[in-house]
């Protein structure tokens, strides 16, 4: 704990030792008792400039969220993750497994991102933009003050016995997290399965779509018991982000801190007396508005995941005690200790060109990267056949990739040798329909006395109409004695 024991000895409000639970908020997370019991969170309703602003970003976050699925370009959908038929959409362009290293690349980078932001913004991420905080403390927890109360009167209902009110209360917030959890589950779904196939769903009999309503009813049960139930425990004990903190963050690193410096030692409020202590005056509004019930006086927790609520609370209670805002803030731990500004380490800038480094490779291969993918591959376990007496034959099959939404018809040519290619049963065209695969077969036919050894390496080349498309390279055996 970031305190100065010394500093109490000329505390005119003298305090009381601190209680074995206040010293050891280290050994457990701050929802959990001693005996391991879950401790229900009635966090007071923020409110305030930091409040106001994640109200407006909450804003922005619902329009995209709700909107997205809607969103298509030439015929796409804008974001699209179809995992049970392993094809991606990402801004309108169309990756299938081919093009697996690029997400795996894509995971790099965003692993490096991570790792950049969190060391020099802490959980900025957490408190701002995460879609669990988003949904948890601007959706669902209002909707619980508008149904029960505030904290206050949360707690007295949670507490009083099952009467008529308590019950109705109650039926109505758990209809409302329901129906609400079961509104979310359908955009959810259409992020996987695109909102045409959604809409199927929705419309059509329901013996046709099991498996569709089956996903349905489980991702409305999983967000209902998240934002009724499991609620903040998500972040402290599912996310592994808060425990990554202690590898990704230093002392320089932004964080919602609370001046030690300034705010200790501690003491009650009383305009009576000539104040010599700190400005903390114990009122716990910083505890109390905290949605995973931590004191942020403790210092760095991994349970903290910066929503700023208490900044709010603290700021509202030097205003009215006529002190400086501040005492929470984001600050850095050298800012609270030395009184160093917020600046750019020199760890900050080697990610930075790291994460430079990575974006320009992924750009360049999303720029570079073909709409048309094929692979040639020599059929196994066939050899060379002779046809006639002066040209010989292998055979080979091709798989092709149609990243794009047009139908493409696409023929075969030689780039580098005399002979001709052999189309099986396509009457010398491969045809593949948009956003699909495509596979056929065909003879690569050469002359025999352009045969100088074993096995030759040959071009092929793939047209869509007069335009080479790309040009693949393959291997072609002929007689031993050549």
């Amino acid at each position: 704990m970031n305190t100065k024991d010394d500093s109490l000895k000329n505390n005119p409000l003298k305090e009381t030792p601190q209680s074995p639970e206040e010293v050891s908020f280290r050994d457990r997370i701050a929802t959990v008792d001693a005996s391991g019991k879950r401790k229900w969170i009635f966090a007071q309703k923020p409110k305030g400039r930091f409040c106001n602003v994640r109200t407006l970003v909450s804003y922005g976050f619902f329009i995209l969220f709700f909107t997205m699925p809607f969103i298509h370009i030439d015929g796409r959908p804008f974001f699209l993750f179809n995992v049970t038929q392993a094809k991606f959409i990402l801004f309108g362009k169309v990756f299938w497994p081919q093009d697996f290293f690029i997400f795996g690349l894509t995971m790099i980078t965003f692993i490096v991102f991570i790792i950049l932001f969190t060391a020099a913004f802490g959980r900025l991420f957490c408190g701002w933009v995460c879609p669990q905080t988003i949904f948890m403390e601007m959706f669902f927890r209002k909707l619980e003050y508008f149904i029960e109360g505030d904290a206050a009167k949360q707690k007295q209902l949670s507490a009083g016995p099952w009467d008529t009110n308590k019950i109705v209360r109650k039926v109505i917030k758990h209809f409302v997290f329901f129906l609400m959890s079961f509104v979310i589950a359908n955009f959810f779904l259409s992020y996987i399965i695109g909102v045409k196939e959604l809409w199927k769903i929705i419309t059509e009999p329901v013996a046709q779509h099991i498996p569709g309503l089956m996903a349905l009813t489980i991702f409305s049960a999983v967000f209902y018991g998240v934002y009724a139930y499991f609620r903040e425990q998500a972040c402290t004990v599912v996310c592994p982000y808060g425990r990554l903190q202690s590898v990704l963050l230093d002392k320089n690193s932004m964080l919602v801190a609370y001046d030690y410096k300034r705010g200790e030692p501690r003491g009650k409020f009383d305009k009576r007396v000539d104040r010599t202590i700190g400005d903390c005056i114990d009122c716990y509004q910083c505890v109390r508005v905290c949605p995973t019930g931590i004191d942020i006086r403790n210092g760095t927790q991994l349970e903290c995941v910066g929503c700023t609520a208490c900044i709010d609370a603290c700021d509202d209670v030097m205003v009215k005690i006529q002190k400086p805002k501040g005492l929470v803030r984001y600050a850095s731990e050298n800012g609270i200790a030395n009184g160093e500004k917020l600046h750019y380490t020199t760890r900050m800038k080697m990610y930075t060109v790291l994460l430079g480094i990575l974006l320009s490779i992924l750009s360049f291969l999303l720029f570079t990267r073909k709409d048309v993918d094929a692979t040639i591959m020599r059929t196994p376990g066939q050899l060379f056949q002779e046809r006639g007496t002066d040209s010989i034959s292998n055979l080979y099959n091709i798989k092709v990739a149609n990243k794009t939404v047009k139908e493409v018809p696409l023929q075969l040519r030689l780039e580098n040798a005399e002979g001709s290619i052999e189309i099986i049963g396509s009457h010398h065209i491969i045809t593949v329909q948009k956003e699909g695969q495509g596979a056929g077969s065909f003879f690569i036919i050469l002359p025999t006395k352009s045969l100088q050894k074993r096995k030759s390496t040959i071009s092929v080349g793939i047209y869509q109409g007069d335009k080479k498309i790309d040009v693949l390279t393959t291997s072609f055996l002929g007689p031993v004695n050549q």
